[in-house]
């Protein structure tokens, strides 16, 4: 469960939230409105550990992987679907373990499969290439350099970096913007199988 408590955020002399409250249990669906200037975003930065708060508390359970989805373009060379599978971090950590482990430690290396297919690392290009064909990527895309994609398409790689997560709490800060109907519909049907706690910033 997620709870604030008499929670201030402030931006120079601009306060955003004074004596804010919350309890958010797991698994719940939440949709935050709100004009622009208002401090949606800056509560999202809080919560993903980008900024403190001023005062008061806010309470995360230990462990959780909080996914969020970044708004800055990316200019990355990296290929589309590597950039996808960025998003999740202990398939890339686990990743990196078994290529550097020496060859000849055969009982590390039969644990370090092991964890690799308890996190399904086996299906993870097939899960990314997925989640690029729902938000309408095409054929060869996901071989693409990411710097190759107008900034609409790179937020749209940047919304699937974040859904390869498999996260506890997933931050989505209005995330249809640059989707059209298709894609927004296949976006509703992807959260709706969501299984953890999902916060969406609209407007």
């Amino acid at each position: 469960m997620i709870t604030l408590h008499d929670l201030n955020l402030q931006r120079g002399s601009k306060i955003l939230l004074e004596g804010a409250a919350l309890r958010l249990h797991d698994g719940h669906k939440v949709g935050l409105i709100g004009a622009n200037g208002t401090g949606k975003s800056t509560l999202f930065k809080m919560l993903s550990g980008q900024l403190d708060q001023d005062q008061g508390e806010c309470s995360i359970p230990n462990g959780w992987r909080i996914a969020h989805m970044a708004q800055e373009v990316s200019h990355s060379d990296r290929s589309a679907i590597d950039y996808v599978l960025d998003g999740d971090s202990q398939f890339r950590a686990l990743q990196t373990a078994i290529a550097q482990q020496d060859p000849d430690d055969g009982e590390t290396i039969a644990k370090l499969y092991a964890e690799f297919e308890t996190l399904d690392g086996y299906t993870a290009e097939s899960r990314g290439q997925e989640l690029l064909h729902g938000l309408g990527f095409q054929g060869d895309d996901g071989a693409r350099p990411v710097s190759d994609f107008s900034g609409g398409w790179r937020i749209r790689l940047n919304l699937a970096q974040a859904l390869m997560c498999p996260a506890d709490l997933l931050l989505l800060d209005e995330p249809t913007n640059h989707l059209d109907l298709d894609t927004t519909w296949w976006l509703e049907q992807r959260l709706q199988q969501f299984k953890g706690t999902l916060l969406i910033i609209s407007h």
